[in-house]
């Protein structure tokens, strides 16, 4: 399984590190496109001009891509189907939310040290219980509330109903991170709601219980999204390796309560007390999907801008729904089908108001940081830090291991990475605008690639 996985995304990866050949001296002018992905400054001592277009690193770029999306699809939609059927012949939620995370805990450490993922950076005690174990309680939550959703209502419906998260996005970021919308992002909102509203009335095997229960998942969700952005932030940790963190220490938290609530009854279920290996076999794929569906997800975010990946995430929920109506065949209404799609729709016209919303707003996305952030944390870096009026980005580099006063690449606002130079140039108009820095000598360069800076939970 390691190697083939390793194999296709390894390789395909690694070539778009050639992709483009744009200015890599810092100036903001010449043509050619950079990199996605590059290796930190291991190129920073080249000034050559810029290159055209590569034709054929393009099409690589592309069938990247669009193999991940296919695959993720793929394994989404497979990975939703197991699992009704799995609650549906053995129905203990919460069991299968531990099997899932006992999956990311044994997988994910073995895995990611063959596939090079760094290693995460030191946590002190006080941040990890302020943050990290909340995250891992909601996680666990969240992913209990979403497996009751699935086994109470169709998944077609579930994910109807989680085509909400962006209003829980919107109201919760005003309420915590007291961050105000545009006009346009509030009014996307209003056919999330009524295509909800729609398949909800509609819906033929409505549970009242599954209903809340989504909708608790929803919100789970939306929240681990928003603080696991400000853990990748301030502490520089790789979103695959918090991934890690989450489940395991999610796993070991309610182990115990898993134990006190499920365990004894579990044993006595006759798919466990005859040795039914079709259920045990289910379980067991059930995990590794989910796993690797966290890992296909993490994969294209890294190597797509946010609007591209918020549309390919809201085309994977059509997906999702499509074959969930074809393998499992519940009965569905053209109006309940008609509520799908306009949730769906209001997802992604929500997507594009946030984006222009966003480009509005920041001159820059994302900035540069140090890895902790204190009192030493002034001048340049403070300067870069903020867009003049306060306002932190919302998208952010990685560190490398051990935390380094300057991070490996900067991504441009046009979704590129490229290293530059030592002296700041002034943004122009219609030139894309770069951060120039200078590479510290304790500064070692990694493979790892670079990402925008969300901790996805599906």
């Amino acid at each position: 399984m390691a190697m083939l996985l390793k194999r296709p995304i390894g390789t395909l990866v690694s070539g778009l590190r050639s992709v483009g050949g744009g200015s890599r001296n810092g100036g903001g002018g010449g043509g050619g496109s950079t990199p996605l992905l590059d290796n930190g400054y291991a190129g920073g001592g080249t000034t050559g001009t810029a290159a055209g277009p590569n034709h054929d690193g393009g099409m690589r770029q592309t069938l990247t891509i669009v193999f991940l999306c296919i695959l993720w699809y793929v394994v989404s939609s497979s990975n939703n189907v197991i699992g009704k059927m799995i609650l549906s012949e053995f129905p203990y939620p919460m069991t299968v939310t531990m099997i899932q995370l006992t999956s990311i805990t044994v997988y994910s450490g073995p895995f990611f040290n063959l596939w090079g993922v760094r290693k995460y950076v030191d946590i002190s005690w006080r941040y990890y219980f302020t943050f990290i174990v909340p995250l891992a309680l909601g996680k666990f939550l969240a992913s209990v509330t979403s497996h009751i959703s699935i086994w109470k209502v169709p998944v077609s419906y579930a994910h109807t109903v989680k085509a909400t998260m962006p209003l829980f996005t919107v109201i919760l970021s005003r309420v915590i991170m007291r961050e105000r919308q545009t006009k346009a992002v509030y009014l996307s909102l209003m056919p999330i709601i009524v295509g909800v509203g729609i398949a909800t009335l509609t819906e033929l095997s409505f549970d009242v219980i599954g209903l809340i229960s989504a909708l608790i998942a929803t919100m789970g969700f939306s929240l681990q999204n928003i603080f696991s952005k400000k853990v990748l932030k301030e502490t520089g940790v790789h979103h695959l390796r918090l991934l890690h963190i989450l489940g395991r220490l999610a796993l070991f938290m309610f182990l115990p309560v898993w134990i006190y609530v499920d365990l004894f009854s579990v044993m006595k279920h006759p798919s466990i007390v005859t040795g039914d290996y079709r259920v045990i076999a289910l379980l067991f794929t059930d995990g590794v999907l989910n796993w690797l569906q966290n890992i296909l997800a993490f994969s294209v975010l890294s190597l797509v801008t946010p609007l591209t990946y918020a549309v390919a995430s809201a085309s994977k929920r059509i997906f999702v729904i499509a074959i969930s109506l074809f393998v499992l065949g519940n009965p569905v209404t053209w109006l309940n089908v008609l509520g799908m799609l306009v949730a769906i729709l209001g997802v992604l016209c929500y997507n594009r108001a946030k984006y222009f919303a966003r480009r509005q707003q920041d001159t820059l996305l994302p900035y540069a940081y140090g890895a902790k952030e204190g009192a030493g944390s002034k001048g340049a870096g403070a300067t870069i830090a903020s867009n003049g009026n306060g306002r932190r980005y919302q998208y952010a580099p990685l560190h490398a291991n051990g935390g380094v006063s300057v991070p490996e690449n900067v991504l441009l606002a046009n979704g590129g990475a490229s290293a530059m130079g030592t002296t700041m140039h002034s943004v122009t108009s219609g030139v894309a605008p770069t951060i120039p820095i200078t590479a510290s000598s304790n500064m070692t360069t990694s493979n790892s690639s670079s990402t925008n800076g969300r901790l996805l939970f599906v």
